[in-house]
């Protein structure tokens, strides 16, 4: 399928790329994908039997272009979309996903990198007795994420278009339940666009929009945020425990789209404090004292990439104490950050220790 579908692409590249080109200022795509599961983990190398397959279906609006930002990052796209995989195993399942994207353009406009999260269902998560194999979902509901990276022809045909590119398929429930081992599907992807409109300019950004001076606060601001949520360790049958994260941060915008940030942080995880017990109780050759403390201080560097009132933000820490060693001393968080007042922001932000997930958490926050 995949094959007849590349060849299906170029044939449209060749012989129908003098068709005119619109502008289209909402659209449909569909994308059909196949591929393989990545090997990330040994653990899961009896999850590795065939070649996974499916289809995602998006909505897709291009931004107004009334704020500044839209043409700073080239007008992107925001949208909707549906994704619907097929692991072509019975121990898997199905997974069936509701996301929210963006897609950025390069090379005039013919080449889309599209981001998406959002929460998947999966048809046959781990469960002791009737499916004691699948240690990769250890939940029904899962945090569902892809990138898409495609080339267009769009309009070749009256409002249809051609895309075809890689798709990169994440599905964790990020160690809220265990077990956790996740799965990365890596696939080829070919898809036809349609047209629902179009608009013929792009809007100009506003006056107050407009210029260095009037958008970057270069002075150095300091703030403080609270996260939270809930997770368990990787022993499978152990309580879930909330967590409680206090970070204290400074940040300095160093040009439009980005800042910085250097931060220090206090961890109060209580399902590590679980798993200290565990391990002195079930290993005691490893000579852990039930009593050791298991909170945690970090400090980290952080950047964030800016969308108006909305960031994508990264971070590389380090504990700075940690009587306990759970998966090393340094760790990184991905997420996004949105404004709700001039001050105020909320954050869903994902820890990990380099490819492990941590914790999924939410977090409230103040910048002065």
């Amino acid at each position: 399928m995949v094959k007849h579908g590349i060849l299906f692409f170029f044939f449209g590249v060749l012989f129908l790329g003098h068709t005119q080109e619109l502008k289209p200022f909402s659209y449909i795509d569909l994308n059909l994908y196949s591929g393989n599961i990545a090997r990330h983990n040994d653990n899961i190398t009896h999850l590795i039997q065939a070649h996974p397959n499916g289809l995602i279906l998006g909505w897709n609006k291009r931004v107004s272009g009334e704020k500044s930002w839209h043409k700073r990052y080239n007008y992107p796209e925001f949208g909707t979309s549906i994704s619907i995989q097929n692991f072509n195993n019975s121990t898997l399942g199905n997974g069936y996903g509701l996301h929210a994207h963006y897609n950025f353009y390069f090379l005039k406009r013919r080449l889309m990198l599209r981001i998406a999260q959002g929460v998947s269902l999966v048809t046959n998560p781990y469960d002791k007795y009737k499916n004691p194999k699948n240690i990769a979902f250890g939940s029904p509901f899962l945090s569902g994420t892809y990138l898409m990276l495609n080339y267009k022809r769009p309009q070749l045909l009256g409002a249809v278009g051609v895309q075809a590119g890689i798709t990169l398929l994440h599905l964790s429930n990020a160690s809220i339940k265990a077990p956790n081992t996740s799965i990365n599907t890596i696939a080829f992807n070919f898809g036809l666009t349609a047209a629902l409109d179009e608009k013929p300019d792009f809007l100009k950004p506003t006056s107050t929009n407009q210029g260095i001076s009037q958008e970057i606060d270069q002075s150095v601001h300091y703030g403080a945020v609270f996260k939270a949520g809930v997770n368990q360790s990787d022993v499978v049958g152990s309580p879930q425990f909330p967590f409680y994260v206090f970070s204290f941060f400074a940040d300095k915008q160093i040009n439009e789209k980005s800042l910085i940030s250097i931060g220090a942080e206090y961890f109060n995880s209580k399902f590590l404090k679980e798993y200290i017990y565990y391990q002195s109780v079930a290993y005691p050759e490893s000579q852990v004292e039930n009593d050791v403390d298991y909170k945690r201080v970090g400090l980290y560097l952080g950047y964030e990439l800016l969308f108006g009132r909305f960031s994508v933000l990264a971070h590389l820490g380090y504990y700075v104490y940690a009587p306990f060693d759970f998966e090393g001393r340094y760790y990184n968080r991905l997420g996004m950050k949105h404004f709700i007042a001039k001050k105020w922001f909320i954050s869903a932000t994902l820890k990990a220790h380099s490819a492990k997930a941590e914790a999924l958490e939410f977090g409230i926050g103040v910048r002065l």
